[in-house]
């Protein structure tokens, strides 16, 4: 299938074939057709998997039709209306609608929080025909009577789950009650929860539900390995990896803001540029990494969750799980900003013992267990358990309940088959258990100083050249 079946306009078809897009993805083949019939729609995608195209193009279709029929722009309104959680998937969502709707001539504004809003302002009183907001700062236009939503004809809520994480549920509710009762309504969610469903019911009508699978997302282009190793050595771990690869570049996540901020000065004090990305950086601050790291500037940005959510970045070649996330579709979200467009693509999870509950999580999601690879010299000393899929576990009794069961049988006279097969099952188990304490005792793993570089761990330049200095001694 081509996009040319769609019967889009020319200028769409050229602007996607300059763009090196030739073919739909899933999530567009379902989606294209039904918003081009205007039907309401709540679709389950992740990121990486085509949905801005999804609905920007037929939008654009729309609108560019609806014009030619003789609707014309009122100040301060908007003919469609794009609810984004975040300023970066927001900016992104403006530049697919301005790329793909080259030579339109149509109007596309783009507001969000964190800068001036007399701008915003200015340029929204002649009307537009996209408006791409953040909830809070939409509001705060209407409260000044700089943008009207009584036009609006299209409203689409991208990535809904994550406007309602981020506490927006009032904001959204507000804005429902000032939008026009008929209109036609896209939400878009990676998830699909019991607040998400009651949302869709509430603000559609008779809207079709479309699901693209994340496992298919997830290892369709995607290379996933993880690297058992200590907590403390994590930093180490990844300076090495840098050291002994070729990498040009790679977004790395991280579980907090403060995380975010040593591990970028670690990197850069080892000959590594980088930079990172969060919530407390301004929003100057924000779009001058994104632009270093686009310009290779920067080789690393190391990012939180939250403010990593709508970076586009073509030809991302890798992404690294520094932390592991603690929901399994972050992971999806994460790992989907590389091996886009059908490229290769690389994600690698530095996994410590504390970390395996969010493991198996990630891989009963993804329904697959990501390849283990020990790098020399920084073998864990706390075990890093093989795991395996949760659906494919079994249920093992434990020892008091197996004898209770056991007495049972003998009392009642009847014979149960899972006994002996559960009993097998523990006994097996014990084996295995005695094998691995004879294995680790008796391993004779490489030391971690056998790399010569001092340990890091997120410490101040001086205190790892005192380190340095001190193994030193030691040796001597």
């Amino acid at each position: 299938m081509s996009f040319k079946s769609f019967d889009l306009l020319p200028n769409i078809l050229e602007n996607l074939r300059v763009s090196g897009y030739q073919h739909p993805t899933d999530i567009q083949q379902e989606v294209i057709p039904a918003a081009l019939t205007k039907r309401d729609i709540i679709a389950v995608a992740q990121t990486g998997t085509g949905k801005t195209a999804a609905f920007s193009l037929p939008l654009l279709q729309q609108l560019v039709e609806q014009r030619e029929k003789g609707q014309t722009l009122r100040p301060n309104t908007a003919r469609a209306l794009v609810l984004a959680p975040t300023r970066e998937l927001a900016l992104q969502v403006d530049q697919s609608f301005k790329t793909y709707g080259a030579g339109l001539n149509l109007i596309i504004e783009c507001v969000f929080g964190g800068v001036k809003i007399n701008p915003q302002m200015m340029r929204l009183r002649s009307g537009c025909d996209v408006l791409v907001a953040t909830p809070g700062r939409l509001l705060d236009l209407i409260s000044k009577n700089a943008v009207r939503l009584e036009d609006v004809q299209t409203l689409v809520l991208d990535e809904a789950d994550r406007m309602l994480d981020l506490g927006f549920a009032p904001e959204i509710d507000k804005l429902f009650n000032l939008l026009p009762k008929k209109r036609h309504t896209l939400l878009f969610s990676a998830t699909m929860s019991d607040t998400i469903r009651e949302l869709g019911t509430r603000i559609t009508v008779d809207a079709k539900h479309i699901s693209v699978n994340p496992k298919h997302v997830t290892v369709r282009s995607v290379t996933q390995t993880m690297h058992p190793v200590d907590k403390k050595e994590k930093a180490d771990l990844l300076i090495h990896l840098f050291e002994t690869n070729d990498w040009s570049k790679a977004l790395i996540f991280v579980k907090t803001k403060k995380s975010a901020n040593q591990l970028a000065k670690q990197l850069n004090l080892s000959g590594i540029p980088a930079d990172c990305l969060h919530g407390d950086r301004s929003q100057r601050e924000r779009q001058l990494a994104l632009q270093k790291f686009k310009d290779d500037v920067v080789r690393v940005l190391v990012a939180t969750d939250v403010a990593a959510r709508g970076i586009d970045i073509e030809q991302m070649p890798l992404v690294i799980n520094f932390d592991l996330p603690k929901v399994a579709e972050d992971y999806i979200h994460r790992i989907g900003r590389t091996g886009r467009a059908g490229q290769a693509g690389l994600a690698i999870s530095l996994v410590s013992a504390d970390e395996v509950d969010l493991l198996k999580k990630i891989e009963t999601s993804i329904n697959q267990l990501l390849k283990r690879e020990l790098v020399r010299g920084f073998y864990p000393n706390h075990n890093v358990p093989e795991t395996k899929l949760m659906s494919a576990k079994k249920k093992k009794p434990h020892k008091k309940k197996l004898a209770k069961l056991k007495l049972l049988q003998q009392e009642s006279g009847r014979e149960v088959k899972e006994l002996a097969e559960n009993q097998d099952e523990l006994n097996e188990m014990e084996n295995d258990s005695a094998q691995l304490q004879r294995f680790r005792s008796s391993s004779d793993q490489p030391m971690k100083e056998s790399t010569g570089r001092p340990s890091i761990n997120f410490k101040t330049a001086k205190s790892a050249k005192k380190n340095k200095s001190n193994k030193g001694k030691s040796k001597s």
